[in-house]
């Protein structure tokens, strides 16, 4: 049995029942966690409600700046276990999440491991949303692995590295990601990108097996918030590629995404019926222009 502490980050009141519920989740686990590390933003009414509401189960940092890479960051620092696991404040993990995501680290060139990350929806799945597009909403899509298999790198809500990945390559960073709720993204994917190029020889696993369940706020099941949020993704993507020198063909998953939609498109048509299909296509298609926009926008400006 590894020791593996589980860090989550923490920038609202608003997600207090849902707190709640994921520590409860992580108290039940097959691998009982070393230790749980809520990461806070530096805001005194946040701080105290929390310390009151939460008391010593858990371990309670409060991070030195404002944003998700930074509240990530002071958690790994204040951490004291060799494996260090990453989970969002609005999941609730499978109890065996930590023992099938950390059996990973079982091959000593698995450097960090990303987990499957599934919906729960306020009322029903919107018709109009494809499985494609589940991304937008911080979960994972079609597309991914069905099976374990090396990626680029995970998704933040579901994740697990090495401590020493940080002690030789260094921290997230803390010029891009979210702040409150901003729709900027991709530290985690630039500090995959990061490690697996730093580390020779080292990969990063998929196990669809480490399985957390992502409550999925009911302003995000708006057509609105998946335009935006695919144009935020196109615009992350052109920070972080735009700065990136270590990886030879950085946008490789991406090209191999747009492929699996055009062959995948005619598949959607015939999901549910004609009309669904169609609204599910436009969604699709519209999204994709928006991230490409978002780029476009973001490389001219970067």
């Amino acid at each position: 049995m590894i020791d593996v502490s589980v860090i989550m980050s923490v920038f609202s009141i608003d997600r207090a029942d849902d707190v709640v519920n994921c520590i409860e989740s992580l108290k039940k686990q097959t691998l009982p966690p070393k230790e749980i590390v809520i990461a806070i933003d530096p805001n005194s009414t946040l701080v105290s409600y929390y310390t009151k509401r939460l008391g010593s189960s858990v371990k309670l940092v409060v991070s030195d700046v404002f944003g998700l890479s930074a509240a990530r960051n002071m958690g790994v620092k204040s951490c004291t276990s060799d494996f260090l696991a990453f989970i969002d404040d609005d999941a609730v993990a499978e109890k065996n999440w930590l023992e099938n995501l950390t059996s990973n680290f079982n091959n000593p060139l698995t450097i960090g491991v990303g987990g499957h990350i599934i919906p729960v929806w306020p009322d029903k799945r919107p018709a109009w949303l494809p499985e494609e597009l589940y991304w937008t909403i911080g979960c994972s899509y079609k597309g991914l692995p069905i099976k374990k298999m090396p990626i680029r790198n995970p998704i933040g809500c579901n994740m697990a590295f090495r401590r020493r990945v940080f002690e030789n390559v260094g921290f997230f960073r803390t010029d891009m990601g979210r702040v409150g709720c901003m729709l900027m993204s991709h530290d985690d994917t630039e500090f995959g990108m990061r490690v697996t190029a730093t580390l020779a020889g080292s990969t990063i696993i998929y196990d669809p097996h480490a399985v957390v369940h992502h409550v999925v706020a009911p302003h995000r099941v708006c057509f609105t918030y998946v335009m935006r949020r695919s144009y935020a993704e196109g615009f992350s993507k052109a920070f972080v590629l735009s700065g990136n020198q270590t990886s030879k063909e950085p946008l490789r998953t991406e090209k191999n995404y747009l492929l699996s939609l055009l062959r995948g498109t005619p598949q959607m048509l015939l999901r549910g019926n004609v009309k669904t299909g169609l609204f599910r296509c436009c969604t699709l298609w519209m999204s994709t222009l928006m991230v490409f926009l978002g780029y476009l926008v973001g490389f001219c400006s970067r």
